[in-house]
């Protein structure tokens, strides 16, 4: 009798404990079969990623080049060699094209001056060369006379000083402005080489000159005030 009361106290708990086993067992299967599945197969997954990160990187590149910007500064020689070559291309390559239309009516100006002077200079060579050689046939010193006057009874010696002097005055006005002519040449080249030397040169508020009146107290009791300008310069 006891051994049967043993057996079935053993019998009820090895249900009891294989209940609560298979218990447990469902819950835990039941959570790996709700677990979601990947539906997208591996190939395009793979294939999606390596998408994303080319994209990435090509974005990336993208910004990368447009944040840097290379700044612009002039060299003296070439700037040299320009202006040297075409009056002008030194100030375009220093772009300072507000000085071209100063350059270029320098040049339209004294170009007009040596064509002027150069005219009227040959008019009165050959004029005075003409009175100078006693040849009736050469006689283009006739159309320096005053209307109605006799080249027979016209006083030659006064007329061939005032050819000689209008001569001399017009040719050295021509030669003037050849001169001119190439020290604004000149100007330019040396305007272009200083341009961009000081391309990058700040001007900052302490440099400066400054004008304004000024009354000197007199010192002693024989002078008077005295009004003037000062001048002064801050560094």
């Amino acid at each position: 009798m006891g051994i049967f009361l043993l057996l079935g106290v053993y019998a009820s708990h090895a249900q009891g404990v294989s209940s609560l086993s298979h218990s447990d067992e469902w819950p835990l299967i039941y959570l790996v079969d709700s677990e979601p599945q990947d539906t997208i197969p591996a190939n395009d997954r793979s294939s999606a990623i390596q998408q994303q990160t080319d994209t990435i990187i090509v974005d990336q590149g993208i910004d990368t080049v447009g944040v840097k910007k290379v700044e612009f500064k002039p060299d003296p020689k070439k700037a040299i060699i320009m202006s040297a070559i075409f009056p002008g291309l030194g100030q375009i390559y220093n772009r300072k094209y507000w000085k071209l239309p100063i350059l270029y009516g320098g040049f339209v100006g004294l170009s007009y001056a040596i064509s002027w002077n150069n005219r009227y200079y040959q008019d009165y060579f050959h004029a005075y060369k003409d009175i100078m050689d006693d040849d009736p046939e050469t006689n283009s010193w006739h159309d320096f006379l005053r209307y109605g006057q006799d080249p027979e009874t016209v006083d030659t010696a006064w007329l061939k000083d005032v050819l000689r002097r209008g001569k001399n005055y017009y040719r050295r006005y021509r030669d003037l402005s050849i001169i001119g002519t190439v020290a604004l040449y000149a100007i330019g080249i040396m305007d272009a080489y200083v341009d961009a030397q000081l391309f990058d040169f700040e001007i900052t508020p302490d440099l400066s000159m400054r004008v304004e009146p000024a009354v000197i107290q007199k010192n002693s009791n024989y002078t008077a005030n005295a009004f003037g300008f000062h001048c002064s310069f801050n560094f």
